[in-house]
């Protein structure tokens, strides 16, 4: 089976053909299960998560009720076991989440090693498995919890792979990639930082020094603080060629 989780929660079948899930709670029950990765989730964590504070008189027969249509819906090959006061889920098959940190980590190996094109690939693939906003159809909760920490996951990935362009010499990819990060997040030092060592890489260095000044405005003007560690020394290597 394959679990997907970055994006709208989704589980495909063996033979292809999608699981059937259900509404927000079974799905936000089977998010919750799946991120635990194989630890049991207790009962009261879950009844948090499916009804905040708007519990039901029978909160613990309509969560056996979810839990039972939830297996139903994954049916054999995913193991949904009642244990220690909770339940715990053991996939048979694959979950995006674990495939894309998986290859997030072999990727930062690789560029620490010196192999930069080779680290740029597992990066893309990384990426590649995002379909949009992480749990995007579960409960507000666990979607605002988890989607924080694996946007920050992403976003590590995406300047591990610029930096990565940026060591194999691939300034095509590298600029625009860069250009992109820092307009979506304009206080993101270390993502100007590596847009300005694309674009000294690339031979514009000019441009190079006048984005530390872009970054070094908005920076005063929308926090009132001065640039970083990583942004000044980026700025002093563009300085020295």
């Amino acid at each position: 089976m394959e679990f997907r989780i970055l994006g709208p929660l989704a589980v495909h079948r063996a033979d292809g053909c999608p699981a059937v899930l259900g509404g927000r709670k079974p799905r936000t029950l089977l998010a919750a299960l799946l991120l635990a990765r194989g630890r049991v989730v207790p009962d009261e964590r879950l009844i948090s998560l499916l009804w905040e504070d708007n519990r039901p008189s029978t909160v613990d027969a309509q969560l056996c009720t979810y839990v039972s249509r939830l297996r139903k819906g994954l049916g054999r090959p995913a193991r949904l076991v009642r244990s220690g006061g909770g339940y715990l889920l053991a996939p048979s098959g694959t979950v995006d989440a674990e495939e894309f940190e998986r290859l997030a980590s072999v990727g930062h190996d690789e560029l620490r090693a010196g192999r930069a094109t080779r680290a740029a690939c597992l990066f893309g693939a990384a990426l590649d498995l995002w379909r949009g906003p992480v749990l995007a159809d579960v409960a507000e909760p666990l979607r605002a919890r988890e989607s924080a920490r694996f946007e920050e996951l992403r976003l590590a990935v995406l300047e591990g792979r610029i930096e990565a362009e940026v060591a194999a010499g691939d300034h095509v990819r590298a600029v625009p990639d860069a250009t992109g990060l820092v307009l979506e997040h304009p206080l993101r030092e270390r993502a100007r930082a590596l847009l300005m060592a694309a674009l000294c890489a690339s031979g514009r260095q000019a441009d190079a020094v006048a984005e530390y000044h872009r970054g070094r405005r908005i920076l005063a003007e929308r926090l009132g603080i001065a640039p970083g560690p990583v942004l000044r020394a980026a700025y002093q290597r563009v300085l020295s060629g």
